[in-house]
């Protein structure tokens, strides 16, 4: 138990910093990230006395009922008051200042990829993935670029090489690409996930969570006209849907605005050639739609 709470301390206190360190870009599932913590150290001992430099909060009044709400020092452009987090007790007045601003994906704006890719490569939000990645992949391509190809997750290829779809699958998409008149300098590739999983396994409900945010913003920035959205974690994370793949395929969808296409993930295809035919019937139709956006 006691080891146990020392883990949850230092997970709050790594969080912390983190934040204190790119204040500038609050993730909106910070406070609910805090809040679970908070709540496990509730759950111990809370009455003990810590030894001197250990991390103490207040957890019963940090804790809120609202788990997209986070501290106003946290997500401003001001620098963290770290200290309100260490050594001492919040009272009540102090709390209510902390506890103030609720996130809801208004993320602020950057003004480069460059300074965006930056802050994802000093990503540690998922214990697991940070420490097992070799690199994160951010993506890559045309930062101008009117297309955004949007896949699930890095593979042992692309966590290599610090590229997205650089795999078997990779070589697939770029032949797709090739056949509707693409090159890869053309578009930008990117994933919903920017480390791999281990194994390949699916990525974790927490683990797109703290992820969405990064693709968010890399969405903003480039501004693309059209979105291709392969395979079903990339597919329901951006509409928001529990919907199977094959029912959301064949038509547009609309994610912030951008109007987005649903098809198959090359790896599923290299699985089951079958899915080949609908995947470049909606292939063609991303072209024929992107012609039509841009005269062609």
């Amino acid at each position: 138990m006691k080891q146990n709470k020392l883990n949850i301390e230092k997970d709050i206190s790594v969080h912390i910093q983190f934040l204190k360190r790119y204040n500038i870009f609050p993730l909106h599932n910070d406070a609910l990230m805090l809040t679970e913590a908070l709540k496990s150290l509730e759950n111990s001992d809370m009455n003990e006395t810590e030894d001197t430099g250990k991390l103490k909060i207040n957890s019963a009044g940090m804790i809120s009922q609202d788990a997209n709400i986070v501290s106003e020092n946290i997500v401003s452009s001001n620098p963290v008051k770290i200290k309100e987090f260490k050594n001492e007790t919040l009272n009540k007045s102090e709390e209510k200042k902390i506890i103030s601003k609720k996130i809801e994906n208004d993320n602020p704006d950057f003004t480069e990829v460059s300074k965006l890719k930056d802050t994802v490569s000093n990503c540690f939000k998922c214990r697991e993935l940070s420490q097992l990645r070799n690199n994160v992949v951010f993506g890559s391509g045309n930062e101008n670029a009117d297309l955004v190809i949007v896949g699930e997750a890095p593979g042992a290829d692309e966590d290599k090489q610090g590229l997205p779809f650089v795999g078997r699958a990779g070589k697939l998409l770029t032949d797709i690409l090739k056949a509707i008149n693409f090159s890869r300098e053309e578009v930008y590739i990117c994933n919903i996930l920017k480390c791999r999983p281990p194994e390949n396994r699916n990525p974790l409900p927490d683990e797109i969570q703290n992820c969405e945010p990064y693709l968010f913003n890399q969405l903003k920035l480039i501004k693309p006209k059209l979105i291709l959205a392969l395979g079903t974690f990339a597919s329901q994370t951006l509409l928001r849907s529990k919907e199977p793949l094959g029912k959301l395929r064949g038509r547009f969808h609309s994610y912030e605005g951008i109007k987005m296409m649903v098809t198959y993930h090359p790896a599923a295809l290299l699985r089951n050639p079958a899915w080949k035919k609908p995947t470049w019937e909606d292939v063609q139709m991303l072209r024929a739609e992107y012609d039509i956006m841009n005269n062609i």
